[in-house]
């Protein structure tokens, strides 16, 4: 039998609460774990994401992220997380690169704020019209703002401007039409988004079963809407603090900026909750 350590981190934190933000499990050495392994550690914890830290030759880092269903390619919150636990471990200062699926991911931090930069982003043409995605969305048509696209900086999601804060606050996705909409890896999720006076209100959702779920805090999302900044030529540099997680009990603020490079910099602070081991 073997024991493995892990920490519970919380991302996209606001200030010292120690319940906001998005929660996260880091396992800290994960080389003798198997993939069934993992997905079963995932799914006992059942956070939205674990992620399982592994000796890299590229990287400071290998990093695997499981939901309680399935593994991801990349997400922020995870990333940005493991960053911190990483440098507590020793394994690196401020700055480190992290290897995931996706491919090297840049982060650094100042003191608890860690900062990741996405890849360079790609984007298509939503196919579906308008008033589907309204009814998709519990909205009204008029309430779509411009040009939804599906976003990629790391892993593709829908993403969807809405005309007001109002709007968003108001939608109540039906898990029956999300489900119609997939992006390239087969997975459906949206994020919406409107200003909010100087910050943009933001949420994400995704099926699961019969219901739909809502994450407290979307970091892949995040960077997704920096590549929908770059695809409507917004000017340069764009910077936005945004919130999101209200409406699942676990208010956080990520702050996001594409910088003059195109360079897509999502940010966040993280706080560590607590320690553990388990033997298997």
């Amino acid at each position: 039998m073997s024991t493995y350590s892990y920490r519970i981190v919380n991302v996209f934190t606001q200030g010292d609460d120690p319940f906001s933000g998005n929660p996260l499990c880091v396992f800290e050495s994960a080389e003798s774990l198997d993939t069934p392994r993992m997905q079963a550690l995932a799914r006992q914890f059942n956070l939205s994401e674990t992620t399982f830290m592994l000796p890299s030759t590229r990287a400071n880092a290998r990093v695997r992220i499981f939901t309680p269903s399935y593994e991801m390619p990349f997400a922020g919150h995870p990333t940005l997380g493991t960053a911190h636990v990483c440098r507590a471990l020793g394994l690196a200062g401020d700055t480190l690169t992290l290897e995931m699926q996706a491919g090297l991911i840049p982060v650094h931090a100042t003191q608890r704020r860690w900062t990741l930069q996405a890849n360079a982003p790609s984007w298509r043409e939503v196919r579906e019209p308008r008033a589907m995605l309204a009814a998709m969305l519990g909205i009204d048509e008029h309430e779509i703002g411009e040009r939804p696209l599906w976003v990629k900086a790391g892993r593709e999601q829908l993403i969807v401007p809405l005309s007001n804060e109002a709007a968003v606050r108001r939608a109540r996705p039906r898990p029956d039409l999300l489900a119609q909409l997939a992006s390239d890896d087969g997975a459906s999720m949206a994020y919406i988004f409107a200003p909010m006076g100087r910050r943009l209100l933001a949420r994400f959702f995704f099926p699961q079963g019969p219901a739909v779920i809502e994450d407290p805090a979307t970091g892949s999302a995040t960077a997704n809407l920096g590549g929908w900044c770059l695809a409507m030529g917004r000017t340069l540099p764009c910077e936005f603090e945004i919130s999101q997680g209200e409406y699942a009990g676990r208010p956080s603020t990520l702050l996001l900026r594409v910088d003059v490079e195109r360079r897509i910099l999502v940010s966040g602070d993280v706080i560590e909750l607590g320690r553990g081991a388990i033997t298997l």
